[in-house]
Protein backbone atom coordinates (compact mmCIF):
# COMPACT_ATOMS: atom_id res chain seq x y z
CA UNK A 1 0.00 0.00 0.00
CA UNK A 2 1.19 3.45 -0.84
CA UNK A 3 1.29 6.01 1.91
CA UNK A 4 -0.96 8.95 1.24
CA UNK A 5 0.28 12.40 2.08
CA UNK A 6 -2.28 14.72 3.60
CA UNK A 7 -3.64 17.30 1.21
CA UNK A 8 -4.17 20.79 2.65
CA UNK A 9 -7.81 21.76 2.89
CA UNK A 10 -7.39 24.68 0.48
CA UNK A 11 -5.74 22.48 -2.15
CA UNK A 12 -8.37 19.76 -1.87
CA UNK A 13 -11.21 22.23 -2.33
CA UNK A 14 -12.57 21.60 1.16
CA UNK A 15 -12.87 24.21 3.85
CA UNK A 16 -10.78 23.72 6.94
CA UNK A 17 -12.76 23.31 10.13
CA UNK A 18 -13.26 26.51 12.12
CA UNK A 19 -11.17 26.91 15.28
CA UNK A 20 -12.68 26.03 18.68
CA UNK A 21 -13.00 29.72 19.52
CA UNK A 22 -15.51 30.02 16.67
CA UNK A 23 -17.55 27.22 18.22
CA UNK A 24 -17.59 29.14 21.50
CA UNK A 25 -18.65 32.34 19.70
CA UNK A 26 -21.41 30.46 17.87
CA UNK A 27 -22.62 28.92 21.14
CA UNK A 28 -22.70 32.35 22.82
CA UNK A 29 -24.75 33.88 20.00
CA UNK A 30 -27.07 30.84 19.95
CA UNK A 31 -27.64 31.16 23.70
CA UNK A 32 -28.32 34.88 23.27
CA UNK A 33 -30.89 33.95 20.60
CA UNK A 34 -32.61 31.58 23.04
CA UNK A 35 -32.65 34.21 25.79
CA UNK A 36 -34.09 36.85 23.43
CA UNK A 37 -36.76 34.34 22.41
CA UNK A 38 -37.60 33.65 26.07
CA UNK A 39 -37.87 37.40 26.73
CA UNK A 40 -40.12 37.79 23.66
CA UNK A 41 -42.38 34.95 24.81
CA UNK A 42 -42.61 36.50 28.29
CA UNK A 43 -43.48 39.86 26.69
CA UNK A 44 -46.15 38.12 24.63
CA UNK A 45 -47.61 36.46 27.73
CA UNK A 46 -47.66 39.78 29.58
CA UNK A 47 -49.37 41.41 26.61
CA UNK A 48 -51.98 38.66 26.42
CA UNK A 49 -52.66 39.02 30.15
CA UNK A 50 -53.13 42.78 29.78
CA UNK A 51 -49.92 43.76 31.61
CA UNK A 52 -48.48 45.71 28.69
CA UNK A 53 -48.58 49.51 28.73
CA UNK A 54 -50.31 49.42 25.38
CA UNK A 55 -51.58 46.29 23.68
CA UNK A 56 -50.16 47.27 20.27
CA UNK A 57 -46.69 48.02 21.65
CA UNK A 58 -46.68 44.68 23.48
CA UNK A 59 -47.44 42.86 20.24
CA UNK A 60 -44.76 44.85 18.41
CA UNK A 61 -42.12 44.08 21.07
CA UNK A 62 -43.02 40.40 20.92
CA UNK A 63 -42.76 40.27 17.11
CA UNK A 64 -39.46 42.18 17.11
CA UNK A 65 -38.08 39.86 19.80
CA UNK A 66 -38.99 36.73 17.85
CA UNK A 67 -37.50 38.19 14.65
CA UNK A 68 -34.32 39.17 16.49
CA UNK A 69 -34.01 35.69 17.99
CA UNK A 70 -34.39 34.18 14.51
CA UNK A 71 -31.72 36.51 13.13
CA UNK A 72 -29.35 35.65 15.96
CA UNK A 73 -29.97 31.97 15.35
CA UNK A 74 -29.04 32.34 11.68
CA UNK A 75 -25.97 34.34 12.66
CA UNK A 76 -24.90 31.62 15.13
CA UNK A 77 -25.18 29.00 12.38
CA UNK A 78 -23.09 31.15 10.03
CA UNK A 79 -20.52 31.77 12.78
CA UNK A 80 -20.20 28.02 13.23
CA UNK A 81 -19.11 27.87 9.59
CA UNK A 82 -16.81 30.92 10.07
CA UNK A 83 -18.60 33.09 7.50
CA UNK A 84 -16.69 36.35 7.15
CA UNK A 85 -19.80 38.59 7.20
CA UNK A 86 -20.67 37.48 10.76
CA UNK A 87 -17.80 39.25 12.51
CA UNK A 88 -19.17 42.81 12.68
CA UNK A 89 -22.80 41.94 13.52
CA UNK A 90 -21.60 39.46 16.15
CA UNK A 91 -19.33 42.03 17.78
CA UNK A 92 -22.10 44.63 17.69
CA UNK A 93 -24.46 42.11 19.28
CA UNK A 94 -21.99 41.56 22.12
CA UNK A 95 -21.73 45.32 22.64
CA UNK A 96 -25.52 45.65 22.75
CA UNK A 97 -25.93 42.65 25.09
CA UNK A 98 -23.25 44.08 27.40
CA UNK A 99 -24.92 47.50 27.53
CA UNK A 100 -28.34 45.96 28.21
CA UNK A 101 -26.75 43.75 30.89
CA UNK A 102 -25.29 46.81 32.62
CA UNK A 103 -28.67 48.56 32.58
CA UNK A 104 -30.33 45.44 34.00
CA UNK A 105 -27.77 45.21 36.82
CA UNK A 106 -28.23 48.90 37.58
CA UNK A 107 -31.97 48.24 37.79
CA UNK A 108 -31.35 45.38 40.26
CA UNK A 109 -32.39 42.74 37.69
CA UNK A 110 -29.34 40.61 38.45
CA UNK A 111 -30.94 37.37 37.23
CA UNK A 112 -30.93 38.76 33.68
CA UNK A 113 -28.13 41.33 33.85
CA UNK A 114 -25.26 39.22 35.17
CA UNK A 115 -25.71 36.42 32.60
CA UNK A 116 -25.99 39.05 29.85
CA UNK A 117 -22.68 40.64 30.88
CA UNK A 118 -20.98 37.24 31.16
CA UNK A 119 -22.24 36.24 27.70
CA UNK A 120 -21.10 39.55 26.20
CA UNK A 121 -17.61 39.17 27.64
CA UNK A 122 -17.40 35.53 26.49
CA UNK A 123 -18.59 36.59 23.04
CA UNK A 124 -16.03 39.38 22.76
CA UNK A 125 -13.19 37.16 23.95
CA UNK A 126 -14.06 34.30 21.59
CA UNK A 127 -14.62 36.58 18.59
CA UNK A 128 -11.45 38.60 19.14
CA UNK A 129 -9.22 35.61 19.88
CA UNK A 130 -6.46 35.30 17.26
CA UNK A 131 -7.77 31.99 15.80
CA UNK A 132 -11.23 33.53 15.31
CA UNK A 133 -9.78 36.68 13.82
CA UNK A 134 -7.74 34.62 11.35
CA UNK A 135 -10.78 32.48 10.45
CA UNK A 136 -13.04 35.49 9.94
CA UNK A 137 -10.51 37.45 7.90
CA UNK A 138 -9.21 34.60 5.73
CA UNK A 139 -8.59 35.75 2.19
CA UNK A 140 -8.39 39.42 3.14
CA UNK A 141 -5.12 41.33 2.85
CA UNK A 142 -3.32 41.08 6.19
CA UNK A 143 -1.27 43.93 7.67
CA UNK A 144 2.47 43.48 7.33
CA UNK A 145 4.46 42.87 10.48
CA UNK A 146 6.57 45.62 11.94
CA UNK A 147 9.92 45.90 10.29
CA UNK A 148 13.08 46.62 12.20
CA UNK A 149 15.24 49.41 11.03
CA UNK A 150 18.86 48.50 11.16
Amino acid sequence: MASQTPVPAAASGQESPPPPTMSVAAAVVALEAVLVLVAAVLAGIDTAEGHSYQFSSGITITILGVATAAGLGLMAAALRRARRWTRTPSLMTQLFVGIVGIYLVQGARYEWGVPAIVLAVAGFVSLLAPPSTRALTAGLPQPAGRRRRG
